[in-house]
């Protein structure tokens, strides 16, 4: 327990209390609320007209959930907790309508937990090596932190149109959302080799460069006929995404003006270490085919050589 927390408990300085589940110590102000309970509970005649307010309103929607269609009830106790779809079970138990519930309920939970281990294998099948464990948290945090933001959206939209509405809103955002993939498709990935693979000569220096070096810029010169303009530079659009994938943080493709056949490719990794790091862990098949094809387009060997950044005297 942190020390700033002591203060919360009516605990002694002299005691190292681990936490453990329903064993873990109230706070003074629960206890507090506690004792007030049990206090009002005695003299219940010293209660307010208003006090049961809150358990009418309970007792209005669970009749509610008993008076709608079966569909309504187990589509809505499937977003409660485990205690409340009990609840909601029992009130669609006097109903007439349990096997609906349930029929709605485990089918929706199957495909829940079918889809979460489905992508989690996926995403490590997927994912080159070196950034597997970055992927996968991304993947988490935008997952669980859209599951927390959605439930404070739709919350607030129900609360004033109401449970059905909302249901009906959500369903009508899901058909939208699946239309946008014909102007947003998802990408076929399966034919792309994820495999890693060092095709990269390593780097040839006259100078004995530190790891932290950098920014590095990695300049290739291309050297491309008219004729086969257009298909090279449509082999470069998928280069410049390797480069990026791999850790580039800028790159670009200039034509020299001197001499007009000549492409120069430059991009920019943070430090030394860094572009070692493309050379040794960061290819994949893919990224040589995509290489290999923009090469084919030069007339004559590609020429790449490393400009290293200079610190300036104060």
């Amino acid at each position: 327990m942190l020390p700033s927390q002591r203060a919360l408990f009516e605990m002694p300085r002299d005691i190292c209390y681990l936490n453990a589940a329903s064993y873990s110590p109230l706070p003074l102000r629960t206890q507090d609320a506690g004792r007030a309970a049990v206090g009002r509970k005695g003299t219940p005649w010293t209660l307010a007209a208003t006090f049961a307010a809150p358990r009418a309103r309970f007792d209005e929607l669970e009749a509610y959930l008993q008076r709608e269609k079966p569909p309504v009830v187990g589509i809505y106790s499937n977003l409660m907790t485990r205690t409340n779809v009990l609840r909601v079970m029992a009130a669609a138990k006097n109903a007439g309508s349990t096997i609906v519930v349930v029929a709605v309920l485990l089918p929706t939970g199957v495909a829940w937990v079918a889809f979460l281990s489905t992508i989690n294998a996926e995403l490590q099948l997927f994912l080159p090596a070196w950034v597997r464990a970055r992927g996968l948290s991304v993947y988490q945090m935008v997952l669980f932190g859209a599951q927390g933001f959605g439930a404070l959206a739709w919350g607030a939209v129900a609360e004033p149109v109401g449970i059905v509405p909302t249901f009906l809103i959500a369903a009508a955002v899901m058909v939208a959302g699946v239309a946008t993939m014909r102007v947003w498709p998802i990408i076929d990935t399966s034919g792309m080799d994820r495999t890693t693979v060092q095709y990269w000569a390593d780097p040839r220096l006259a100078l004995d460069a530190d790891p932290e070096d950098g920014p590095v810029v990695v300049r290739t010169v291309y050297s491309v006929k008219p004729e086969n303009e257009e298909d090279f530079l449509r082999a470069m659009a998928r280069v410049r995404l390797s480069r990026l994938r791999t850790g580039a943080t800028r790159w670009g493709l200039f034509r020299d003006g001197q001499a007009p056949q000549q492409f120069v490719e430059l991009f920019t990794v943070p430090s030394w270490d860094e572009h070692l790091k493309q050379h040794s862990d960061r290819l994949t098949g893919t990224d040589q085919q995509y290489e290999e094809e923009a090469k084919a387009f030069s007339a004559s060997p590609v020429e790449t050589s490393h400009l290293i950044a200079v610190d300036l005297p104060d």
